[in-house]
């Protein structure tokens, strides 16, 4: 099970040229040297946002903050499971996120 969630996790990245997927067992993308998406060990994938923007979609996706390995990831957003029928609109989300950490002072 968690390897069709890693191969639905590389679809969804393959469809964002501006970046690729990292980690080997943890995968995650990064820019700046944030990270901005990563798929846990249960196969749960986070967006990471901006303050308000995190409100505003754990509300439209009736959601909660992401957690990894028992913590909870700041400005982190659970990505819910039937978000992944739409991957097109997904990478969107996608790429939201990647802008929101280019626009942060590089790490």
């Amino acid at each position: 099970m968690w390897e069709q969630k890693l191969e639905r996790y590389d679809k969804l990245v393959d469809k964002c040229p501006r970046f690729v997927r990292k980690g080997k067992t943890v995968p995650y993308t990064s820019a700046n040297g944030h990270m901005f998406s990563i798929l846990n060990k249960d196969g749960e994938l986070g967006f990471r946002y901006g303050k308000e923007v995190q409100q505003k979609y754990i509300e439209e996706f009736d959601t909660t903050l992401f957690k990894s390995y028992g913590a909870t990831m700041r400005g982190y957003v659970l990505i819910p499971e039937h978000m992944f029928e739409d991957l097109d609109k997904l990478a969107e989300y996608l790429n939201e996120s990647y802008d929101y950490v280019t626009s942060l002072e590089p790490k």
